[in-house]
């Protein structure tokens, strides 16, 4: 039986969960959180409308009872608080370091042989945190950033040119957030190069909403997205389960490729029932190599602030 578990019931894991039965990725989804009944509300609303989408999926709710979560074959972590006002980058880092330690501890605990996804913010460090507390391979642990971004890309450009987002392939790379790498060069309408479709000077402006994605629907709503990151680590899960050998963004402790090493970023990698099955290295230019050094000495910072919190 395929199992998979969805730590934090908030938005966001309660859309990917919803995703997951409404595609009927795995025939098993639990979802856990500390909030007293919100998982097993949530578990048990998506199986009430089973009947009317027609999935099979049965999802169980969970306050806090890890041995439900037992046997998964894949465990997405959501769990954390968001940026309050007042409170410094290192004091989030340092709150939401706890929180997927925790999580991930007791996840390992009830399911040795999982593969994690972690969605947690800031995602990089975060994926960090759970790599050296899993203690599992690198291939087995990894962030959701690169497909979330992607999407916006190709949802941005699809309504540049009215055209289909299904048409739109495209590869993002580097840290999540502004310091992330768009690659212009890798991205193409039905095999078409989108440099000779847009122009410089729109693309530009598609590639700096696209930096900028998260905070834009804050802006607007006063919360952080969960449609879209829901539905992306969903997807992530669905090319495990299936062993799809998908092709997507996703962040990885880089251990030499890219020239980079001991660093978390996302690069273009195979998804399959092994995890992470291949880092595939591309040729970039000057100019690119720039952005994603740049973009590698921001995470790096932000992973010397877990790293001196963890020593203290």
């Amino acid at each position: 039986m395929t199992k998979v578990t969805v730590v934090g019931a908030g938005n966001v894991g309660a859309t990917c969960a919803d995703v997951l039965a409404y595609r009927e990725i795995a025939e098993e989804i639990v979802l856990v959180d500390i909030k007293e009944g919100v998982a097993e509300g949530k578990a048990l609303d998506i199986w009430q409308k089973a009947p009317i989408n027609a999935y099979d999926s049965r999802t169980v709710g969970s306050t806090n009872d890890y041995t439900k979560t037992a046997d998964s074959d894949v465990v997405v972590i959501t769990s954390g608080l968001p940026r309050k006002p007042g409170m410094t980058r290192d004091d989030l880092i340092e709150t939401n370091a706890g929180i997927v330690k925790s999580v991930t501890e007791n996840v390992i605990k009830h399911s040795p042989d999982a593969i994690v996804i972690i969605v947690s913010n800031p995602l990089d460090v975060m994926t960090f945190q759970a790599h050296i507390t899993s203690k599992l391979p690198r291939t087995k642990v990894m962030g959701m950033a690169g497909i979330l971004d992607t999407a916006r890309y190709r949802a941005f450009i699809a309504e540049e040119l009215n055209i289909s987002p299904k048409e739109i392939q495209a590869i993002l790379m580097g840290g999540h957030g502004d310091t992330m790498v768009p690659l212009p060069r890798y991205t193409t309408v039905a095999g078409i190069p989108v440099t000779e479709l847009i122009d410089k000077d729109k693309l530009d402006a598609i590639i700096e909403r696209t930096k900028f994605g998260g905070g834009e629907l804050v802006k607007l709503m006063g919360t952080s997205a969960w449609y879209a990151p829901g539905s992306a680590a969903a997807q992530m899960v669905e090319a495990i389960v299936k062993n799809q050998k998908r092709v997507f963004p996703v962040c990885i402790k880089l251990e030499g490729e890219y020239g980079i090493d001991d660093c978390y970023l996302g690069v273009p990698v195979i998804l399959g029932k092994n995890g992470i099955e291949k880092v595939i290295e591309l040729d970039l230019n000057d100019d690119e190599k720039a952005l994603l050094e740049t973009s590698r000495t921001h995470v790096k910072e932000v992973m010397s602030v877990l790293e001196n919190i963890a020593a203290k």
